[in-house]
């Protein structure tokens, strides 16, 4: 891996003293399959004892995207012809990979130049460092999909500390079930971001962290958002409806909540989402702000995401997202009366 190969999924190869991760696969987003979640485990598992190699940067080949998320599509072809295995062997290497980061023991620094979403997360958050641009932007969609956040997120996001100075379980389980789509300004405000640097600058930052270091770069090309975070403004409303254990409980607070401009852009966000995969995303969040380590975080969620992916809202969730992109899933309950959370917590507990 110490010559830069250029027909990969995944380039992985060492410049100087850092191990460099290019994701390249741009024509689908750099969305992770099976062969780029092994390509980055190999890798890892190689650098970690190195001591030749001191940091790890993950990037992106392409100015398109980041990383759009996981390849779900595959996972659901492979369900419709009765094939769950392989959505299982899948979803256990790429979160065996989320848990190598979050135990890499030496600077793992993403370059965020773009859309991070679902899996795009999880090769990003669990490292020392997310660093983004004024092109980035973050998201979990998987409400509409018919599944629920996953790749480490629902435990570290709740652990994650940005301006409050603490971290909030309630932004968390809010992020996650309404699929809001965070800016650099609340991607920084909420702790999912910990530097800013111009998109202009990427190439140079990467260059200087290789050539000199993380450090230096780091204070020669952070530089502060210029725009407000949006999210922020909506912290109170946030901490006073999402801080729950049960989606009954959020939804009454929603209810009786006294920003109704609040609970319309919540409603509207949710217009669209499984209501069977908010109950177990809520159900999911709840148990992982116990859960003592990131690994039972990620089991918890391959758990409940097992389970989703064996209901037909997921392959029609799927399909109405990301094969026929017409966003007309019909989802079965259709409402949140036919759900019962006790399924998704037995399946926790």
């Amino acid at each position: 891996m110490s010559n830069r190969p250029t027909e990969n999924l995944v380039n992985a190869f060492v410049r100087n003293s850092t191990g460099m991760l290019e994701l390249n696969r741009p024509r689908a987003l750099n969305s992770l399959n099976r062969e780029m979640v092994d390509i980055i485990t190999v890798a890892l598992d190689r650098w970690i004892d190195d001591e030749s190699v001191h940091r790890v940067i993950v990037y992106s080949a392409s100015d398109r995207a980041f990383c759009a998320g996981g390849d779900v599509r595959t996972v659901r072809e492979d369900a419709l012809d009765g094939n769950h295995d392989a959505g299982d062997q899948f979803f256990n290497a790429e979160y065996e990979m989320n848990d190598d980061i979050a135990n890499f023991p030496k600077p793992y620094v993403a370059v965020i130049d773009g859309v991070a979403m679902g899996g795009g997360l999880g090769v990003s958050l669990h490292g020392s460092h997310r660093v983004i641009t004024e092109r980035a932007y973050a998201a979990m969609p998987e409400m509409v999909i018919g599944f629920v956040p996953d790749v480490g997120v629902t435990w570290m996001m709740q652990r994650m500390v940005g301006a409050s100075g603490k971290p909030s379980s309630a932004l968390a389980t809010f992020l996650g079930v309404t699929g809001w789509r965070l800016t650099p300004a609340d991607m920084i405000w909420s702790g999912m971001a910990t530097d800013y640097i111009e998109s202009s600058d990427v190439q140079a930052f990467i260059d200087m962290a290789v050539a000199e270091s993380l450090d230096e770069a780091l204070e020669r090309y952070t530089t502060a958002v210029e725009e407000d975070s949006e999210l922020a403004t909506f912290s109170e409303d946030i901490e006073a409806c999402f801080g729950f254990h049960t989606w009954a409980e959020i939804d009454d607070a929603l209810e009786a909540h006294a920003n109704r401009e609040f609970v319309a852009r919540v409603r509207e966000l949710m217009k669209d989402a499984n209501p069977s995969s908010v109950v177990a995303a809520v159900e999911l969040f709840a148990a992982n702000l116990q859960a003592p380590t990131v690994r039972k975080g990620l089991d918890n969620e391959f758990v409940i995401g097992a389970a989703l992916r064996r209901e037909p809202n997921f392959a029609e969730g799927v399909r109405a997202v990301l094969v026929d992109k017409t966003r007309d899933a019909t989802f079965s309950p259709a409402t949140f009366d036919g759900i019962d959370a006790t399924h998704y917590r037995d399946l926790l507990s």
